[in-house]
């Protein structure tokens, strides 16, 4: 073949394999571009609306109904007498219904100082890439609590009002990638009524709490919720702060929680600024929680 006719050759080839290369290059930037277009958002931060005791950043969706059943049994360090605890026990009883894709309301009742109480936790910020990068997923919730004991000393004028007890938190979160999670809390309790003048009625704490994904269906989780401002006098040396850990297990419809907490208490005004227990006494409570998903919207 003539000199010339492989050169020309050559040329031709180069050509249009940069054509070619060029091509995909356009078509890749096209691609890119149209994916930008649109904001993808953050799922399954939490499994649910609980990290342990405390609330996640997660609410029902609209129409959803959430019954949860919660139990936390006596000191595990009573020994074989009580069982390790399992004879003795309190029950927590909550309903939670996604109003909307960003507002869920719940009701309780606590057996623990027969408290019943009402909650609304609103979603603010959502987590997700794209065209909207929100780095974290923001819900703020606000709960009032009604203590339902006898009154201690009935022959003294007592107040409803001294019954009630207020929490305000904001739910800060992020879902770093499939297996970690976390969250913290900084969280506000003003109790109407306190034990003495020495005691504080508000109490302020940073809550935090996270998740590590074992396998698809379950989850090792922590919660930590340290007082910033005592709740007692200062005098008062039983309050500790509230540690929990457990496990997250999905089976279909339900999500089973196995825990060890030092509280036994499952309303935040209890397990927040009222827990006693020492982890290093083996003041420990065993306890689960499930969740039970019901929906009545198609």
């Amino acid at each position: 073949m003539h000199k010339r006719t492989k050169l020309a050759i050559i040329i031709l080839t180069f050509f249009s394999g940069s054509s070619t290369l060029y091509c995909q290059t356009d078509l890749l930037n096209m691609l890119d571009s149209f994916s930008t277009k649109e904001t993808i958002y953050t799922y399954g931060t939490f499994k649910s609306t609980r990290i342990i005791n405390g609330h996640s950043i997660e609410r029902m969706p609209q129409g959803q109904l959430d019954f949860r059943v919660s139990h936390r049994f006596g000191l595990v360090n009573q020994g074989y007498y009580q069982f390790f605890g399992l004879d003795q026990g309190s029950t927590f009883l909550s309903l939670e219904y996604g109003i909307t894709d960003w507002v869920m309301l719940g009701l309780n009742r606590a057996s623990l100082e027969k408290t019943v109480s009402g909650f609304g936790k609103f979603s603010i910020l959502r987590q997700s890439s794209g065209v909207r990068n929100m780095p974290v997923s923001l819900s703020y919730f606000v709960s009032t609590s009604v203590n339902g004991l006898k009154w201690a000393d009935p022959t003294r004028t007592n107040y409803f009002s001294s019954r009630l007890n207020y929490t305000h938190q904001l739910l800060i979160g992020r879902k770093f990638n499939e297996q970690i999670s976390l969250q913290i809390a900084p969280t506000f309790i003003h109790r109407n009524l306190v034990p003495s003048a020495l005691d504080n009625n508000d109490l302020f704490a940073l809550g935090m709490g996270g998740r590590y994904k074992l396998t698809r269906r379950v989850s090792f989780n922590v919660e930590y919720y340290p007082v910033i401002r005592p709740t007692w006098n200062y005098t008062d040396t039983q309050f500790k702060n509230c540690f929990s850990v457990g496990f997250d297990i999905e089976t279909g419809g339900h999500v089973f929680q196995l825990l060890l907490s030092n509280s036994q208490g499952m309303i935040e005004k209890s397990f927040i600024g009222e827990t006693t227990g020492n982890w290093f006494n083996g003041d420990m409570h065993l306890g689960f929680n499930i969740s039970r998903v019901f929906s009545f919207k198609n």
